[in-house]
């Protein structure tokens, strides 16, 4: 199921291999986020021009629209979308989180009003997985808890509770044929409760372990701190998932940890604000200095954008509100993304991936920066 093939000697970076029904996964792996069975702007060609492995969908929403009796009807997930490797999908969990003005906790599970038409819903274990054996996706996650940053560590303890008492139920419930199920460490930014929850999940027993509850309000050396703690209480023989994160520079630190799975939806979220990443930093395409460059957004990029459009093109295309300015942008993004994640898997089998993580750190620039130092170059 999940084999581990090099470490590098100086850090907690792996390279390994997942197999799922839908695919066999290179790690480390970036997954792009199909919230609503679609990245958007994307189709399954472009995804698979960009090299991406896996994707990711969303219970809540995609139980909201179109329904699980138009996905059922449809033979799954995977075909209804025409994607043909593997899906992760999220149990809705964060959706406490992320909706908790429309949400009210309970012990068995959440209320919620949709966030589309006020109608009450209901959302627990026993649903979210019964949503997700009927999506088919390839990879499960459990139902859990995510509190906020701000939280008390009462409730933190609270939530912990609740995600090990939600995991095993999650645990028992039936899957579709093949379906991996994760379990999810929680415990906000307290390490005591961090090392609690993975011990709860472990004793429980899953096909591999996400680190959850991070990105939702905490300054950056914290979530490093905390991800760089729980990643090592996980087993080494499952994969590793950090859930929602997070920018390139990032990405390279938490696989550092020992993290083989990432998720974020800020390659695709960024691109439909005019900005662009590369491995030196992220660009506002949308700045004037660009009007007339006629290079590619990234020079060392591959994807269909820098092969065939230059800066000045897509910033028009920004500027004039073209939709193709957003899928370039995507395009480019997310090629970013895979390619970083490429580099990776390379530098540890070759031993180098502590070298490569230094560079890295200290070529990569706030936006800003890489700008200025553009804009400078060309003068």
């Amino acid at each position: 199921m999940f084999e581990q093939r090099e470490n590098d000697p100086g850090t907690g970076a792996r390279r390994g291999r997942l197999t799922t029904t839908h695919g066999v996964i290179e790690t480390p792996v970036f997954m792009p986020v199909g919230t609503r069975a679609t990245v958007k702007t994307l189709d399954g060609s472009d995804l698979t021009q960009l090299q991406a492995q896996i994707i990711l969908g969303n219970t809540y929403h995609l139980n909201l629209r179109p329904g699980m009796d138009i996905i059922d009807a449809a033979g799954g997930l995977h075909s209804f979308m025409g994607w043909e490797n593997p899906i992760l999908t999220d149990s809705g969990g964060f959706q406490v989180f992320s909706l908790a003005k429309m949400a009210r906790v309970k012990h068995e599970g959440v209320s919620f009003q949709s966030h589309i038409d006020g109608s009450p819903l209901f959302l627990g274990p026993k649903e979210a997985m019964s949503i997700q054996k009927t999506l088919g996706s390839d990879i499960a996650m459990v139902f859990d808890q995510c509190p906020a940053y701000s939280a008390s560590r009462k409730e933190v303890e609270a939530a912990v509770e609740r995600t090990t008492r939600w995991a095993s139920e999650c645990a028992s419930q039936p899957r579709a044929g093949g379906q991996l199920v994760f379990g999810i460490v929680q415990g906000g930014c307290y390490q005591d409760l961090r090392s609690q929850s993975a011990a709860e999940l472990i004793e429980i027993g899953f096909d591999g372990y996400a680190i959850g509850g991070l990105s939702v309000g905490e300054p950056e050396p914290e979530m490093l701190k905390i991800a760089d703690h729980t990643a090592p209480l996980l087993p080494a023989d499952k994969p590793r998932y950090a859930m929602g994160l997070g920018t390139p520079a990032q990405l390279v630190e938490l696989v550092a940890c020992g993290v083989d799975m990432f998720d974020c939806v800020l390659p695709t979220r960024v691109a439909r604000n005019g900005t662009a990443y590369t491995f030196s930093g992220a660009i506002a395409v949308k700045a004037g200095q660009y009007k007339d460059d006629f290079t590619p957004i990234d020079p060392e990029c591959d994807c269909f954008t820098c092969s065939h459009h230059s800066r000045a093109y897509v910033r028009h295309l920004l500027n004039v509100d073209e939709i193709l300015g957003l899928r370039l942008l995507s395009i480019h993004n997310l090629r970013c993304y895979m390619r970083l994640m490429e580099q990776i898997r390379v530098h540890i089998s070759n031993g180098s991936f502590s070298l490569f993580r230094e560079e890295f750190a200290a070529n990569y620039q706030p936006t800003s920066k890489v700008d200025e130092q553009r804009k400078n170059a060309q003068k």
